[in-house]
């Protein structure tokens, strides 16, 4: 049986007194402790003999940066071991012969101050043991974590592994551990490679913030018209994500109409839609960490001119082939050859003499999780738990003419499932829904 606990949160409360975090109002979602201690102990499986750190992320500073969404994501490596928001933390693992030996979570001090400026932090002690499943929790100071690790190591005799980013999302502790003469390797290639495929609660959350986003785009499709601005409709869309419990978005919305729609990654938003224009939106809701990514072109006037359709079928063809195409062992690169070999047999005349596909610019797809663009190899054969995005396009920019259609496929045991198949796809259903909200509603008499 699941062991499941709240989760605490950065949430706005008094903290003069040392209130215990899971009782405050508002506490955050449920952690799956159970979940989160199997992905530790595959991980010290996979290095054997190891002392691993891993750094949380740190607030971005409200006085010196602009922010636009909020002051704080917590690093996806941490939160995969953790299931914790809070920042300014470390774990650190101690691994011998493939079987964790010890477990220690490092929070920093609770402060009554800073608590009642930024909100109740989760502190060290019984709680954070409870709510993480991580028995020995401590106070977070650079010399204790230091400590800690040299007195790992030296029991151990194993080497030191941390989370090794580079540019600005290092951090400042792991650069002067590269930095020294001590000998530091990454544990990144080894956690992507466990992170590639999807356990049972990153596929749960993935459902929910890709159900987020389906009905995002269907509010969109509802509300767009001629006259609107296309800012206007990434309001309406991004209005959907946080009614329906979004956390915040996985990446800027691109809502592109006209000339726009054959710009791949449009994010001004700033023109007005006009009668016969196709909009491109292609947009993501993240929910508990794991962002969606869906792609639909509809008609801002509600229906499809006949080239627009014959385009649109098109790359809708190429998509629902490569779509059925997946099974294990099949590759990434593998399915781009089926989508575009679809195109190349089935354009026709539609492109001039030579195929629709010199107007297919881009890959087929990527994997998604805690990154729009999550970690994985495209070369690598697929497994049951990969998620990843088929989203083939024909963009025209002489006939400010853009189609894409992207949708979020989990691979199963037998093939796969279109987790965002809640969103219309086909320009009957899509004419159908616009069409649908167009109409005006019938009222009673009194």
């Amino acid at each position: 049986m699941r062991r499941i606990l709240p989760l605490a949160l950065l949430l706005a409360a008094p903290a003069a007194a040392q209130t215990p975090v899971a009782e405050l109002p508002g506490a955050g979602r449920a952690v799956d402790v159970g979940t989160f201690s199997a992905r530790r102990d595959r991980l010290v499986q996979r290095v054997g003999d190891a002392v691993i750190a891993v750094p949380a992320a740190a607030p971005r500073d409200l006085e010196e940066e602009v922010l636009q969404d909020s002051d704080f994501r917590q690093d996806d490596y941490f939160f995969y071991l953790t299931g914790i928001e809070t920042p300014d933390a470390w774990l650190l693992l101690v691994a011998q012969d493939g079987r964790l030996d010890a477990a220690t979570l490092f929070l920093p001090p609770r402060n009554a101050f800073w608590e009642r400026v930024t909100g109740v932090r989760l502190g060290p002690g019984d709680v954070a043991a409870r709510l993480t499943g991580i028995d020995h929790t401590v106070e977070m100071h650079p010399d204790s974590l230091r400590q800690a690790i040299a007195e790992a190591m030296e029991r151990t005799g194993a080497p030191l592994y941390t989370v090794a980013y580079s540019g600005t999302d290092a951090n400042e502790t792991v650069q002067e551990w590269l930095a020294s003469s001590q000998a530091v390797r990454n544990i990144v290639p080894t956690m992507d490679s466990l992170r590639v495929v999807k356990d049972e609660l990153e596929i749960e959350a993935l459902r929910r913030a890709i159900t987020i986003t389906t009905e995002g785009a269907k509010a969109g499709m509802r509300a767009a018209h001629p006259g609107m601005w296309e800012y206007q409709l990434e309001a309406v869309i991004e209005f959907t994500f946080r009614d329906l419990g979004a956390d915040r978005l996985g990446y800027p919305s691109i809502v592109g109409s006209g000339p726009n729609s054959t710009v791949l990654h449009y994010v001004a938003n700033r023109r007005r839609m006009e009668a016969g224009d196709l909009v491109v939106i292609d947009v993501g809701a993240e929910y508990a960490q794991y962002t969606a990514d869906v792609s639909r072109t509809f008609p801002v006037s509600g229906r499809f001119t006949e080239r627009q359709k014959a385009i649109y079928d098109l790359v809708l063809g190429a998509q629902s082939a490569a779509i059925e195409a997946v099974k294990p062992g099949v590759t990434m690169r593998e399915l781009n050859q089926v989508a575009r070999a679809y195109m190349d047999q089935h354009s026709g005349d539609l492109c001039g003499e030579s195929s629709c596909s010199r107007y297919f610019v881009h890959g087929l797809g990527h994997w998604i999780g805690m990154r729009v663009h999550d970690v994985g190899d495209y070369s690598m054969p697929l497994e049951p738990g990969m998620i990843f995005t088929i989203e083939p396009g024909i963009y025209i920019p002489e006939e400010q003419l853009g189609v894409r259609i992207e949708d979020d496929i989990l691979v199963t045991p037998d093939g796969s499932e279109n987790l965002s198949s809640g969103a219309p796809r086909t320009t009957e259903d899509i004419e159908r829904l616009m069409q649908s909200a167009a109409e005006p509603q019938a009222t009673g008499s009194n």
